[in-house]
C-alpha cells in the first residue's frame, strides 16, 4: 500500500495530537507534577502589598540587618548584637516552591543568644525562600532571601 503526501501529513498530525493529549493527561493526573498556587488567597494578599513594601523598606533602612547563613548545621538567622533579644518578636516562614507540603514556620524566640538555628534535619535539599517577619521596638520589618540547601 502506497501512502501519498496528504495521508502522511494527516497521520503525522494525528500522532502529534495524540502525543500532546497524552502529555497533558499525564501532567494533570500525576501528583509529581503538582500545580499549586503560590499564595492561597492571592487577591487578599495583593491588597496588603503596600504594607509589605513598607516593612521591606524598614528592614533595608537598618544600619545593621539580620544575616541569614546556610552552614553545615542548618540555616542560622543572626541578629545584630546591638539588638535586645527579648524585644524581637516574629516568625520565620520557609517556603519550598516545588512542594507546598514542605512549607513551615518557626516563631522567633531568642533567649540570650542573637542567633536562631533552623536544623538541617528539618530541611529537604534544594531551594528555600525565607520570609522573616519581625517586630523590634514597635516597628515591623520583613526580610526575604533565597537559600539553597544541599
Amino acid at each position: 500500500m502506497k501512502i501519498n503526501w496528504g495521508t502522511g501529513i494527516v497521520i503525522a498530525f494525528g500522532l502529534f495530537m495524540t502525543f500532546i493529549l497524552f502529555f497533558v493527561f499525564t501532567v494533570q493526573s500525576d501528583s509529581k507534577y503538582d500545580n499549586e498556587l503560590v499564595v492561597e488567597e492571592y487577591y487578599k494578599h495583593d491588597a496588603h502589598f503596600a504594607e509589605e513594601m513598607t516593612r521591606i523598606q524598614n528592614a533595608a533602612d537598618l544600619a545593621q540587618r539580620p544575616i541569614i547563613n546556610n552552614n553545615a548545621n542548618g540555616i542560622e538567622v543572626e541578629f545584630p548584637k546591638t539588638f535586645e533579644t527579648n524585644k524581637i518578636k516574629g516568625k520565620v516562614s520557609l517556603y519550598r516552591p516545588s512542594n507546598k507540603k514542605l512549607d513551615f514556620e518557626i516563631p522567633i524566640s531568642l533567649s540570650n543568644a542573637t542567633t536562631l538555628l533552623i536544623p538541617k534535619k528539618s530541611l529537604a535539599g534544594g531551594r528555600w525562600d525565607i520570609n522573616m517577619e519581625w517586630q523590634y521596638n514597635g516597628k515591623s520589618y520583613l526580610s526575604k532571601e533565597t537559600v539553597y540547601v544541599r
